[in-house]
């Protein structure tokens, strides 16, 4: 990437200076030294982004989906071209090990801009119901808020459908992890998108977060990040009745049922906590197993968690790099520290950092045993390589457990597939796995409760970004 572009905002299809003058540094997390500075956007940055998306949608909003759809096939294309660099930047920017940034972080931008191709080529753009014409178009503009932890997955996830839907855009990425971001807009410039068809602001969330979300004219804000910083964006967006969007927070529950291989179930769920340095808002981060089996699942838990090799992110046998920022890691430890203090039983880990590391924000993969529902550390999204696990003593005890949480965004079941399913079903939670299958990119994602409202992935994404209109008598 153009490192001289983290000086600048893309706008109107131009790489612009900012119109005021505050930057702050983008660390490695993994060796805490500043890489780049990044420029901070004002209020009056992303007005000029904002204008500038308005201008653009009348003649953009006009184009024929299969133009849309070219226009997402040279953005593939560019993004391909161009894998190595993201990888690299979101290693740089997130501390990830470099296998782990091209084959989930990189790969996430990718397969999500092919989903979102495929489910432009299928989706019914316009359809009859008896005399009325049915017409799915987009939006307008849109406000798009990604956050740190899965850069290109949240980038590829909005940016894709909003284009696919006909919209105009403003993306203010994460300002601790802009450098994909920032890589991602030269991806779209050199892809030939239109002048303020996409539009980036770089900043942070009570500036240019805020003013995005407040603007008469944008139609829409989509945003990921905590369920803290949501409220704020849908209080913002409240006063001009925008539709908003919101992925937000989780604290999943994974109920491993009686019939399960307990081995496997317990390894797997240690091995989704964990990935991503635990930097995910659906990680299965409450595990519960059958309270008879505690010590048992604690012993392989224990193993799974010694397993992890945490350090260098270009050293190849390294398997998990730090959490993002010293103020993250300061938030992990003292969780860890409730939990002890609580009385749940350390299993593996604990506060501090991991033997033979002192520098970077590295935190130790973490176990704790009897676990109950009530405490902190299964209540609060940790955000961390932290591990509950609680015990129960029936299938409906584990399931009203699973549920008493203010979070509903994702959830998992490990057992025989018929049992799993019942459980399934019962869950409150937007998305289920069952026995940990693959990461499918067409299912709807997104949460029940405070963990958001609104789907993305595909054509679900796509809805999201379109209004219905009805044309009634069209067919008389």
């Amino acid at each position: 990437m153009t490192y001289a572009n983290l000086s600048k905002f893309y706008i109107n299809g131009e790489w612009v200076a900012p119109l005021g003058g505050t930057a702050i540094g983008v660390e490695n997390p993994a060796n805490e030294e500043i890489v780049a500075q990044v420029a901070l956007g004002s209020v009056a940055d992303a007005d000029r982004a904002i204008l500038a998306a308005r201008a653009a949608f009348p003649a953009f909003s006009a184009w024929s989906a299969e133009e849309r759809i070219a226009l997402l096939e040279r953005i593939l294309a560019e993004y391909n071209a161009r894998y190595e660099e993201f990888a690299v930047a979101m290693s740089t920017e997130m501390g990830a090990p470099m296998a782990w940034a091209r084959e989930a972080q990189a790969w996430a931008g990718q397969v999500h801009l092919e989903s979102t191709i495929k489910a432009a080529k299928e989706f019914h753009w316009e359809e009859m119901r008896g005399d009325t014409l049915l017409i799915r178009e987009g939006i307008g503009v849109c406000a798009l808020i990604t956050p740190w932890n899965w850069p290109m997955n949240q980038i590829a996830c909005k940016v894709g459908p909003a284009i696919a839907a006909g919209c105009t855009m403003v993306l203010k990425p994460s300002e601790i992890a802009p450098l994909s971001g920032v890589l991602f807009a030269e991806v779209c410039h050199a892809a030939g998108v239109p002048a303020g068809v996409f539009n980036m602001v770089n900043g942070t969330g009570p500036e240019v977060g805020a003013r995005i979300s407040a603007h008469p004219e944008v139609d829409m804000v989509s945003f990921t990040g905590s369920t803290r910083a949501g409220t704020a964006v849908a209080a913002a967006a409240a006063p001009t009745v925008k539709r908003v969007a919101q992925e937000l927070g989780g604290k999943s529950a994974n109920i491993i049922l009686p019939g399960a291989d307990l081995a496997a179930a317990v390894k797997g769920g240690v091995e989704g906590c964990f990935g991503n340095t635990g930097q995910s808002c659906d990680a299965p981060t409450r595990m519960f197993v059958p309270m008879a089996r505690m010590d048992e699942a604690l012993a392989v838990a224990k193993e799974a968690a010694e397993a992890v090799v945490v350090g260098d992110p270009n050293d190849p046998a390294v398997t998990m790099g730090p959490l993002i920022s010293k103020m993250h890691f300061d938030k992990v430890q003292g969780l860890i520290q409730k939990g002890i203090d609580e009385g749940a039983t350390l299993v593996t880990g604990g506060t501090g950092r991991p033997a033979g590391l002192n520098r970077g924000w590295f935190a130790r993969p973490t176990i704790f045993g009897h676990v109950t529902n009530d405490m902190t550390i299964a209540r609060e999204e940790i955000f961390g390589p932290v591990l509950a696990v609680i015990g129960y003593d029936s299938v409906d005890h584990a399931v009203e457990m699973a549920n008493d949480t203010v979070y509903g965004l994702a959830a998992y079941v490990q057992g025989p597939t018929p049992e799993a399913i019942a459980v399934g079903r019962r869950m409150r939670a937007g998305q289920v796995s069952l026995n940990y299958p693959a990461w499918d990119t067409f299912a709807p994602f997104g949460g029940y409760k405070q963990s958001g409202n609104g789907r993305e992935y595909a054509d679900w994404g796509i809805h999201d970004f379109c209004e219905v209109k009805a044309i009634v008598g069209h067919g008389k």
